[in-house]
C-alpha cells in the first residue's frame, strides 16, 4: 500500500485508527473455547468484522502468537489472510520488532512480505542500516522504524544526551534513518505516552507516517497526539489494542469492540476536520 492510498483511506474512513490484535488466549471470551475448536482465530475474525469499517489498521504483536508455537503461527498467517480477503483496504502491520544481520532481516523480510503478505513490520534499528535495508527493498510494503516507544524503560536509552553535541538517542535515530529510506517506505514508532515529545520528533521527521502506540490501556492522550503529531496528510496511526479488543469478557465481545472503536473513530473525524485537507 502507497502512502497516498493510507492516506485516501483516513480521508474515506475519517480515522486513522489501529487496532491492536494482541491476542492473549487467557483473556478471549471463554464461551469461545465451548463453541469452536479454532478460538483464537474465531475471537480475532469477530473482532475484524466488528471494526472494520472504524479502521484503516490492524497490528498483530507476534509475541501473543508465537508464544502458541505452529498453532499460533497457523492463526496468525490466517489472520492476516482473512484481512486481506475480505478488508482489501486495510493496512496490515506484523509487530515484530526485528532488526539483525543482513542476510538475517532479508529472511525476515521475506518471510512478512512474501509469505504472508504484510505491508509493514516493526524493526529495532539499533544494529544499523543493514539490518534495516532489506525491509525497504519491497514495492509498496514499509519499515516502521521504533525511535521513541511509550514504555517506561525508554528512558533508559532513548533519550540519552551525546555529550559533544547534546542530542538525545532517539533524535539520532531519526536523523540517521532518513538516510536509508523515505516517507513512502519507512514509518516510526512513537509512544502516546511521549506525546509532548511528539513536536520535537516533527521537527526532524515532519512528512513521515507515525505508529503511536499507547493510546487508551497506557494511558496516552489522543487530543495531545492529534495536537503534536497531525500533518497535512494525517501522518499518524494511533494504535489501541486492550482498550478494544478486551472492552468485554463476555459473549458480547465483539459488539463492546465495535462500541470503544467507535468512539475514538468519532474523536478522530473531529481532530481530522480540525487539522487535515483533503484538496
Amino acid at each position: 500500500m502507497t502512502k497516498q492510498q493510507l492516506f485516501e483511506n483516513i480521508l474515506r474512513k475519517k480515522s486513522f485508527l489501529c487496532v491492536g490484535l494482541d491476542t492473549d488466549v487467557t483473556k478471549i471470551s471463554e464461551h469461545l473455547f465451548d463453541e469452536t475448536d479454532d478460538p483464537i482465530f474465531e475471537f480475532n475474525k469477530a473482532i475484524i468484522d466488528a471494526t472494520a469499517d472504524l479502521c484503516v489498521a490492524y497490528k498483530p504483536n507476534l509475541a501473543f502468537y508465537e508464544s502458541l508455537g505452529l498453532e499460533g503461527w497457523d492463526v496468525l498467517e490466517r489472520t492476516a489472510e482473512y484481512i486481506r480477503a475480505n478488508y482489501p483496504d486495510l493496512f496490515i502491520i506484523a509487530d515484530a520488532k526485528r532488526g539483525d544481520i543482513g542476510n538475517t532481516s532479508a529472511m525476515y523480510a521475506h518471510t512478512f512480505f512474501e509469505n504472508m503478505d504484510f505491508d509493514a513490520v516493526t524493526v529495532a534499528p539499533y544494529m544499523g542500516e543493514d539490518s534495516v535495508a532489506p525491509f525497504l527493498t519491497y514495492e509498496g510494503k514499509w519499515a516502521i522504524v521504533l525511535a521513541l516507544t511509550s514504555n517506561k524503560g525508554a528512558f533508559d536509552f532513548q533519550i540519552m544526551r551525546d555529550g559533544e553535541n547534546g542530542e538525545q538517542l532517539f533524535e539520532k535515530v531519526l536523523k540517521t534513518s532518513q538516510k536509508w529510506g523515505n516517507s513512502e517506505n519507512m514509518m516510526y514508532v512513537v509512544g502516546a505516552t511521549k506525546a509532548e515529545m511528539l513536536r520535537e520528533v516533527r521537527k526532524i521527521v515532519p512528512n513521515h507516517f507515525l505508529l503511536v502506540p499507547g493510546v487508551g490501556a497506557q494511558g496516552g492522550s489522543l487530543q495531545e497526539v492529534a495536537e503534536n503529531g497531525l500533518n497535512s496528510e494525517c501522518g499518524l496511526l494511533v494504535n489501541s489494542s486492550r482498550q478494544i479488543i478486551y472492552a468485554s469478557s463476555e459473549a458480547d465481545f465483539a459488539e463492546a469492540a465495535r462500541t470503544e472503536a467507535e468512539k475514538v473513530q468519532q474523536e478522530m473525524e473531529s481532530l481530522l476536520e480540525c487539522c487535515v485537507s483533503d484538496d
